[in-house]
């Protein structure tokens, strides 16, 4: 057997609970999900017409991705009162690859990127993949999740850019607006890049401060700004992302250059859904308020049936998909998650997948149909009330 690369994890052994998920099937009350289409929502039956349009059968690659999805994508930045340069857009097939291309532009191997924790536990595979360390910054919980700018000033010489996710997947919580000019001043002083992950921008719960204002309006150091039709849109099938390019004209022409030399070495953008992202991103309101609406309203189920037990704390949701819940676990963490799935049917993230703080965390999704998401929060509680109170 050949031998394999460092960059590939030499355990890959399942952990406890995707054992017993895949010993279990079906799950009753998933709330895990995360992919749109698979919660019942009503897409327009001609979202997807534009696919088959007559441009879909010509073949003119753009490393950058054709200017008519490039404006489709800059013109959605005036939600946020932002006038955005088509010129500045690079496309991909997916937020991933985006990140992929900017740790190529940005490192060497063996240099680092700065994550947040908690947050989604990707990037440190993707990092690995492209031989780059993922070096984690704290978030405080107790402050609302701001950014704990001590350890983040404290990081190492051999750090080339700060990845943000605005808002944060799994806390919910935005960027605050005094951070953002605090950290954008930082990088700007130590000559990191700015990696803004907005994929959840457009959905705001409890809201707060940031929640109406996007990285893509950073100029004073180079900054990226990603989105995507996978949460945008909620068609994560399509494959199509976007990186917008801020900062200092000098900086971002210079990435814009390294980025199209990528860009063109792989030409990943599908050009049938390249052609109909304009058409799809004018018609993704609907689908997108109706996404919001579904989490808002499993977002009161799950406070309103918690009431009920006063030791578990739903904590606030600024925006995205996802509800933190603080447990008051006496038991072993995986134990106690494996058996919820075994005996009540129940699938919930627990927080440690995440980075979460030491403790009893819960990560739950708000996707997941409202019946089959109440009924599971409610099992939930009857099984923390059994452990507790025996």
């Amino acid at each position: 057997m050949c031998k394999r690369s460092q960059r590939i994890p030499d355990d890959l052994i399942p952990n406890a609970l995707s054992v017993a998920r895949a010993r279990l099937g079906d799950i009753p009350y998933d709330l895990t999900l995360s992919n749109p289409t698979a919660c019942g929502f009503a897409y327009p039956p001609d979202l997807l017409e534009g696919l088959g349009g007559p441009s879909a059968f010509r073949y003119h690659p753009d490393p950058r991705g054709p200017l008519s999805a490039r404006r489709a994508v800059a013109a959605e930045y005036r939600r946020w009162a932002l006038d955005v340069d088509p010129g500045r857009v690079v496309l991909t097939a997916s937020t991933s690859e985006a990140y992929t291309f900017l740790f190529k532009l940005l490192c060497d191997p063996g240099e680092a990127i700065l994550v947040p924790s908690p947050s989604y536990p990707l990037f440190d595979h993707l990092a690995r993949l492209d031989a780059v360390e993922a070096l984690s910054y704290d978030l405080d919980r107790e402050g609302g999740w701001r950014i704990d700018f001590a350890n983040l000033e404290s990081a190492p010489d051999h750090v080339r850019a700060v990845v943000v996710v605005h808002p944060n997947n799994p806390t919910g919580s935005f960027v605050h607006p005094a951070d953002a000019d605090r950290l954008v001043a930082l990088c700007s002083d130590r000559g990191w890049a700015l990696i803004a992950d907005e994929v959840f921008l457009g959905f705001s719960l409890d809201g707060g401060p940031g929640e109406d204002w996007s990285f893509a309006a950073v100029g004073d150091c180079l900054c990226f700004a990603l989105g995507g039709l996978s949460k945008s849109v909620g068609l994560p099938q399509l494959k199509l992302a976007w990186i917008v390019a801020g900062g200092p004209d000098r900086n971002v022409r210079s990435a814009l250059e390294g980025l199209e030399y990528i860009a063109d070495a792989y030409l990943s953008v599908s050009t049938p859904v390249a052609s109909a992202a304009p058409d799809l991103l004018a018609a993704g309101g609907k689908i997108r308020r109706a996404i919001a609406d579904r989490c808002r309203s499993n977002l009161d189920t799950l406070r309103r049936v918690c009431r009920s037990e006063p030791s578990v704390t739903v904590l606030p949701v600024g925006g995205g998909w996802s509800a933190a819940v603080r447990l008051p676990l006496t038991t072993d963490e995986e134990e106690f998650f494996v058996r919820l799935l075994t005996e009540c049917g129940v699938a919930i993230h627990p927080g440690y997948f995440y980075d979460f703080p030491a403790g009893g965390y819960a990560v739950t999704s708000l996707l997941t149909r409202e019946t089959h998401f109440g009924e599971g929060v409610r099992r939930l509680l009857a099984f923390i009330g059994r452990i507790i109170h025996p």
